[in-house]
């Protein structure tokens, strides 16, 4: 098992025999166990690829979702490029940067700049968020109503400092950094967010 997939003991399952083969082909791919004990769990189901923790008292799955939910009310009502992302990357009439989101987590910033017309390589060393975000990438390209704003996401999965060492595309005109932990956001989504992912991702030592 990668050293990028820290503490926990986490097992691949399916949530219905419809899902057994690709269940099987992500655990081989994270190089996980296919069942057997475990603390956390990558289900498969009809709504997608989702990371759960097992304890009895644990918060729900967390999975990405670009679709529905918190993610389609900011991209219905968050401002635009009034938001301070877009300030942030330089949004200015007629000019959207090229970004790459050197800690892309579960994508929400990435696709809010790609809603808004940038051009963004997401990278995510930690193999699980990468499932996930690779996941939620394909499930939304099939939505009619979102399929352009990923059309201009692009994941690439590994240490972004090596990546961006040895880039050999243009490159780009904006590095995005948002570590993620520690985190600011207080909100009760978040903290379910990184409890489940602290056992996993580990602190970001070199977010400084």
């Amino acid at each position: 098992m990668t050293d990028l997939i820290r503490s926990a003991r986490v097992r691949v399952e399916s949530l219905d025999p419809a899902f057994d083969a690709a269940a099987a082909v992500w655990a081989e791919r994270l190089n996980l166990p296919l069942g057997g004990e475990a603390e956390l769990a990558m289900q498969l189901g009809p709504g997608g690829l989702q990371l759960v923790d097992l304890a009895l008292d644990a918060p729900g799955p967390v999975r990405v979702d670009f679709v529905e939910g918190a993610v389609a009310h900011r991209r219905l009502f968050g401002g635009g490029a009034g938001q301070m992302i877009a300030k942030a990357v330089g949004l200015q009439p007629g000019i959207r940067p090229t970004v790459v989101d050197a800690t892309a987590g579960l994508g929400r910033d990435a696709f809010v700049l790609a809603q808004l017309g940038c051009s963004v390589t997401l990278i995510e060393r930690n193999p699980l968020v990468a499932a996930l975000l690779e996941d939620g990438l394909q499930r939304a390209a099939s939505d009619a109503e979102v399929a352009t704003i990923v059309g201009r996401m692009r994941l690439v999965c590994g240490d972004a400092i090596a990546l961006m060492s040895a880039w050999s595309d243009e490159a780009p005109q904006v590095v995005y950094l948002d570590p993620m932990f520690p985190h600011r956001d207080k909100s009760a989504l978040v903290k379910k967010e990184m409890r489940l992912f602290r056992p996993v991702v580990g602190d970001d030592d070199d977010a400084p």
